[in-house]
């Protein structure tokens, strides 16, 4: 994937990862960017292409294809954590977390394949996590969230080899932005994520793993289960002791 010259459109591009890829991608020469969020109040970087999206919203997520047809990188960045358990958490926040990682990552992603394709193949980019690797008690959801949007990546990469689109998925622990200002844990500079990825983008990678933890938690994926979340949980664990 060439960045430079590129036209790319992010979503959840007013803050944290969001507005660093936005940032990032014009710095490497991208021609055009997208830069979508619900409130196009929020979006303040220059240069950029305001645009109002609300991935659960199928009228929303059309008319963005609509308007951005010469689109040739779509980043899915737009998501939440709301801090929910599977069985005694908020069904609606659940469902919530769900809708949103999962199924308004694949609307937009069904939105723009075909664009993507008629532009010469182009690139997906969708932000994934630790998590959806392993469960943490006070999180689950989140988990199951990401877990299915990891499945959903692999899924689109197959779907979207015939037409040339790169989809690479990414992988962090955790990233000094909103989302995870609860969290007192080591935390990545967002704009250390945005440059691995992009760096990984222009090598043709699938997939970007962005620290240690990350790293280290899909080599163990293959060991037993118990042992697997004992190492997974340990960087959690040791933080919480301290």
């Amino acid at each position: 994937m060439e960045i430079a010259g590129s036209v790319a459109l992010v979503t959840g591009a007013n803050r944290g990862l969001g507005r660093e890829f936005v940032e990032q991608l014009r710095e490497r020469g991208a021609k055009k960017v997208y830069a979508a969020a619900r409130d196009t109040s929020t979006i303040t970087t220059p240069g950029v292409v305001p645009m109002a999206l609300d991935v659960l919203d199928p009228q929303s997520v059309e008319q963005a294809a609509r308007q951005a047809g010469d689109v040739t990188l779509l980043v899915n960045n737009a998501g939440i954590a709301t801090g929910q358990n599977l069985i005694r958490g908020d069904l609606a926040q659940v469902r919530r977390e769900m809708e949103t990682n999962f199924f308004g990552t694949l609307a937009v992603t069904r939105a723009f394949a075909d664009i993507l394709g008629g532009n010469g193949g182009g690139a997906i980019i969708n932000v994934l996590s630790v998590l959806s690797w392993f469960s943490w008690d006070g999180a689950t959801s989140y988990s199951a969230a990401k877990a299915a949007e990891w499945s959903l990546t692999a899924g689109t990469r197959v779907e979207l080899a015939g037409q040339g689109t790169q989809v690479l998925g990414v992988h962090l622990g955790s990233a000094a932005t909103d989302m995870t200002a609860d969290y007192d844990g080591p935390k990545l500079k967002p704009s250390e994520v945005i440059a691995a990825t992009l760096d990984g983008l222009a090598d043709g990678a699938v997939e970007v793993l962005a620290d240690e933890w990350t790293r280290t938690t899909k080599a163990g994926l293959a060991q037993d289960p118990a042992e697997f979340y004992a190492a997974a949980a340990r960087p959690i664990q040791r933080r919480t002791a301290e």
